[in-house]
Parts: structure tokens; C-alpha cells; sequence
């Protein structure tokens, strides 16, 4: 599709990831609708955008009936003002890493609820409100593809978003809109506390920059890209883990040791907040 001219409503626009995104977007000649749950954030983003006058700010929380209904009525409402909405991007997302046991069942559901329950609300709700050609990008992950320890509902969400994605547009064939998903790998966010950075560092697991991102999140809208994994190894490991899930297993069982070093340092900084 093509971006310039094109509006998007991004979730999660005031994260590292969504700033990159609605950056890039905006230089390449995008408006956009910044949706997130804190107004200053939103505000300040909006302020450094290119043309601010063709962007807007929407505070609604995703993970919430309201919110969802906050963004539909807004939908709504641009299409009574005759302004085409060409794109919804859901990238608000959250990750907890720590042992299932150990996790309370708030932090559970918080972790499904936002992963894939909103994302899938929203493009219940949007997906008759776009414009034609229009598109749905829906914001994954590597664990995704690839069960890995400490994430185990961080993986269930993200891969039910996959498969989600892939019957979606399965389903929208023929109507104008595509929905795509793009696979992020481990990236230099908020999102990552120190034990995580220090986990990736000790594992050389390479991790991209937000603006990085971006330009994927860029290139998947303008050549409609199915689905897409972002880094090697990474990209090659998710496949192979669909066929011969026991080599990808054998290679993380060697992590084993420093992946619950982490988790239990993880713990203990929770403990000192």
C-alpha cells in the first residue's frame, strides 16, 4: 500500500517501538491517530512528529472494554467527517519475565488480555471501518514462534496473534484489506528490565534498535508482506522449530542455567522496587 497520504491508528504510539513507528510513518507522509493511555506522552510524541497538524491524539486503554469503544466511536466519527482511516497498526503489548508459577493470575490475564485479546477486539471492531485498499498490521514476536523459558504467556499470546493474523487474512480475501504480522526479536526498549538486558548481553542475543523496527513495519505496509520475522538467526530458528522442535529445544536447554540466574535476579529487583 502506499503510506504517504495514508492514515494509521497506531496502539501503543508513545512506547519505544510505537515512537519509532509513528516517526517513520510520519516522515514518509502517513497520519496518524496516537493511541495510548497517558495524554503527556502522546502530547510530546505529537510535537515532534513532521506536520503535526495532520496527526491526532486518542487516550483510550486497549486492554479495556472503554477503550476499545473509545477507538470504535472515534472510527466512527472520521468516517462522518469524510476522513478516511486506511490502516489500524496494534503494537501496544507488555511481557513479564518471570516463572509461570511465580506469576499472580492479574499478571496472567494482563499479559493475554493485551497480547491478543485487545488486538483481536479492535480488528473485530475496526475492520468494517476502513478504507479500501486498507490494511491491519498486527505487532508479534520471535516467542511467538519459539516457546521460550520465563515467557511462557508472553509466547502463548504472541503466537495465538500469529495464527490469528494468518486466519484473518485468510478470511479477508477478496474485500480490500489485508492483515499482516510482523516478528519483532529482542529489541532496546522499556519493556526489557536490566536482568533482561543483561540476559541478552550474556547470550549474544543480538538486539535490535526501535527506529530498526520501524523501517521493517514500513516496508511490510508498502509491500503488504504476509508475515514477516525480523533478524538472523532468529528468522531461520522460528522455522525450524515448527519442523524439528527438538534441535531448537536441545539449544535452549544449554541456556538453562543462566536463563533461571536471571529470572531469580529478575525476582529480586521486584523485591527492591
Amino acid at each position: 500500500m502506499k503510506i504517504q497520504d495514508s492514515h494509521f491508528i497506531l496502539t501503543g504510539a508513545s512506547g519505544g517501538i510505537g515512537r519509532a513507528i509513528a516517526m517513520q510513518l510520519a516522515s514518509a507522509g502517513a497520519s496518524l491517530t496516537l493511541v495510548g493511555r497517558r495524554l503527556e506522552p502522546l502530547e510530546t510524541l505529537l510535537q515532534s512528529l513532521n506536520h503535526q497538524e495532520n496527526h491526532r491524539v486518542l487516550v483510550a486503554d486497549i486492554a479495556s472494554a472503554e477503550g476499545i469503544a473509545t477507538i470504535t466511536d472515534y472510527a466512527r466519527q472520521a468516517i462522518v467527517e469524510q476522513r478516511r482511516i486506511n490502516g489500524l497498526i496494534n503494537n501496544a503489548g507488555c511481557n513479564d519475565f518471570a516463572l509461570l508459577s511465580s506469576k499472580q493470575p492479574h499478571q496472567i490475564e494482563q499479559e493475554i488480555r493485551l497480547n491478543l485479546l485487545a488486538p483481536i477486539m479492535l480488528c473485530q471492531s475496526l475492520v468494517d471501518l476502513l478504507s479500501q485498499p486498507g490494511v491491519i498490521l498486527n505487532i508479534g514476536s520471535t516467542f511467538g514462534s519459539i516457546g521460550y523459558p520465563g515467557y511462557t504467556t508472553y509466547c502463548a499470546a504472541k503466537a495465538g496473534l500469529h495464527r490469528f493474523t494468518e486466519a484473518l487474512d485468510r478470511e479477508l480475501n477478496g474485500s480490500g484489506i489485508r492483515a499482516l504480522y510482523l516478528a519483532p526479536r529482542a529489541t532496546d526498549t522499556a519493556l526489557n528490565s536490566h536482568a533482561v538486558n543483561q540476559l541478552n548481553h550474556q547470550l549474544g542475543n543480538a538486539i535490535d534498535s526501535p527506529e530498526y523496527v520501524a523501517k521493517h513495519v514500513q516496508a511490510v505496509l508498502e509491500k503488504e508482506i504476509s508475515a514477516k520475522w525480523i533478524g538472523w538467526p532468529e528468522k531461520l530458528f522460528a522455522r525450524i522449530n515448527q519442523i524439528f522442535p527438538n534441535m531448537v529445544s536441545t539449544g535452549i536447554h544449554k541456556q538453562h542455567t543462566i536463563i533461571h540466574q536471571y529470572i531469580h535476579k529478575m525476582s529480586q529487583e521486584r523485591r527492591c522496587e
